[in-house]
């Protein structure tokens, strides 16, 4: 009598559905690798966040360029940190510079819109693996499935008898690569769906608070353009 546990199930699988079943192992393995690495750089990430705007708020207050760069800077892993320190380099660099034509605020937003789109391409790094692995794995199981039909086909052939003795083992291939399938598939979109809302959320406050940012750009540029123009009517 055939014995229904796994070990005695693979030891008799035909070489292409243990190659099957080989593949959605690795596809379990890259997505558990994903999920682990992306949840631990999303915590970290959260983590410096909170630390920088702690730190960062009132110096944003006193708008003190120099040191709001440098605070940013010792916050890498933070992705509020690196969009603030680009964008606030690339409006002082604009002022400093005295660069005419577009206005530093503009530029500004401009420096912002570009990092964001680089920062949003990093915090998704490794989801494609997860949208592939849960489209992919149940048609890999599916595979698996008729690899296994077929070896009962074979068995019937070869007996010459439909018995349930002499399909038992076929049939019995093809559920487990067929559950394994779908037990690599459905973690992996539920992951996905986990993670990508998680990221929209880091996204949206990036949205947000770049939007402050210019404002506050905004303001401070048009009372530096005061103060220089009642200097120069103060001169004149």
């Amino acid at each position: 009598m055939m014995q229904f546990d796994l070990g005695h199930i693979w030891a008799t699988m035909g070489l292409l559905s243990k190659l099957v079943a080989f593949a959605l192992v690795l596809m379990a393995l890259a997505s558990v690798a994903v999920v682990v690495e992306r949840l631990i750089a999303l915590a970290r990430q959260a983590s410096e966040t909170r630390r920088f705007a702690t730190e960062a708020r009132p110096v944003m207050e006193e708008w003190d360029t120099a040191q709001l760069v440098t605070i940013a800077d010792r916050y890498r892993r933070s992705a509020l940190a690196r969009l603030v320190a680009a964008a606030v380099r690339r409006f002082q660099r604009a002022i400093d510079a005295g660069e005419g034509g577009v206005p530093p605020v503009e530029l500004a937003r401009r420096e912002v819109s570009r990092r964001r789109e680089a920062i949003s391409a990093d915090l998704r790094r490794g989801l494609s693996v997860l949208a592939t692995v849960g489209s992919v794995a149940p048609f890999v199981g599916l595979l698996g499935t008729v690899v296994g039909i077929i070896t009962a086909f074979q068995s019937i052939a070869s007996t010459g008898s439909g018995g349930l003795g002499a399909v038992s083992a076929g049939i019995a291939e093809a559920l487990i690569v067929t559950a394994l399938g779908l037990g690599v598939a459905i973690p992996a979109v539920l992951c996905f769906n986990y993670l990508t809302t998680r990221i929209a959320s880091v996204e949206l406050a990036l949205e947000r608070s770049a939007g402050e940012l210019i404002d506050e750009m905004e303001n401070e540029h048009g009372r530096s353009s005061g103060e220089q123009s009642l200097r120069s009517a103060a001169a004149a």
